[in-house]
């Protein structure tokens, strides 16, 4: 679809814990449009957005908000009730997909592997541990692995975790534990309805937390991925499916640990990202990138498919 001379409005920052991410992303969004010959309204969310919104006009909003209220449904409901076409998925895949449990409830009877687990009260981690170590710990709503924490035999939280170890128990009521899963880090794109490839990815140290994620030097990519074949078409497929049956639209990135002394009974989705990054470090521009994609030609496509799915009223009927 070659995309006429729009008015974009790029909606970005926000006052979640990935401001900064969003911030970073928007500017590159907006960017790529202005060099394209596009008119780009930048708009940092406040508690003014429906106004600022309405007084833009825009034909398009770019949402390049990460975590809430951006990609938890509540700013795609506000957009649904102006009547506004917006890129990325809607209210409905929104809601499940930021919400793990929901997440895994939605994927897991269409055969999807993810890891088991549970919710855990943190009261209750300070008396005994949910899991057998070593075990993970992560908020049951939040992106870009804030607030994550691996519980080992060796770690330095306390057995049982006590109350002034510094942890997401100290910032969230609820947790999900899920059982580690040793092996090797991947991630796999999709863009409109194509999985690109698989990515590998190599902390410096530790695991591939916010720090990881966003400061360059600390994460090396391999891209493509040094792993089987059958193990990177199972990550594709798996990554399609999840973005088919979510509902997902634009662009989605899904997250795996492949224990690799298993085979590909050893491959787990951990989640799906329906806002991935689109900073400089980001996984789905380098992977479009590797597949012949421009960063712009990925931001204009995105856009693209937001105009179509307004047009064929998709956006309603969403998650499967």
């Amino acid at each position: 679809m070659t995309l006429p001379k729009l008015h974009i409005a790029v909606l970005m920052g926000g006052w979640s814990s990935e401001r900064p991410v969003s911030l970073m992303s928007g500017e590159g969004v907006a960017k790529a449009l202005e060099s394209r010959g596009h008119q780009v309204t930048r708009i940092d969310m406040d508690r003014d957005v429906a106004l600022r919104l309405s007084e833009t006009k825009p034909d398009v909003v770019f949402n390049a908000l990460h975590g809430t209220p951006g990609e938890d449904g509540t700013v795609q409901g506000m957009m649904d009730l102006m009547g506004l076409t917006y890129t990325h998925s809607g209210l409905a895949t929104s809601v499940i997909a930021i919400d793990k449990e929901l997440t895994k409830s939605a994927l897991v009877p269409h055969g999807i592997p993810m890891p088991g687990g549970r919710i855990v009260d943190c009261d209750e981690l300070y008396e005994r541990d949910p899991l057998k170590r070593p075990y993970v710990l992560k908020p049951v709503n939040e992106g870009s692995s804030v607030g994550v924490a691996i519980v080992t035999d060796e770690g330095n939280y306390g057995q049982p975790i006590s109350r002034d170890a510094k942890g997401p128990w100290q910032l969230f009521d609820r947790l999900l534990a899920e059982p580690f899963i040793r092996g090797l880090e991947l991630t796999t794109a999709v863009i409109g309805n194509k999985a690109l490839m698989v990515t590998e990815l190599k902390p410096k140290s530790g695991f591939y937390d916010f720090d990881a994620k966003y400061t360059d030097g600390m994460t090396e990519h391999v891209c493509p991925a040094e792993i089987p074949d059958d193990i990177a078409e199972a990550c594709k497929d798996i990554a399609l499916r999840a973005h088919k049956l979510l509902g997902c639209k634009g662009a989605s990135r899904s997250d795996f640990r492949w224990d690799d002394q298993r085979g590909v009974e050893g491959l787990f989705l951990l989640e799906v990202n329906t806002q991935p990054g689109m900073t400089p470090l980001s996984l789905v521009p380098e992977q479009a990138k590797h597949c012949g994609m421009s960063y712009e030609d990925l931001v204009e496509e995105i856009v693209a498919e937001a105009i179509r799915d307004k047009a064929q009223g998709n956006r309603a009927g969403e998650a499967k």
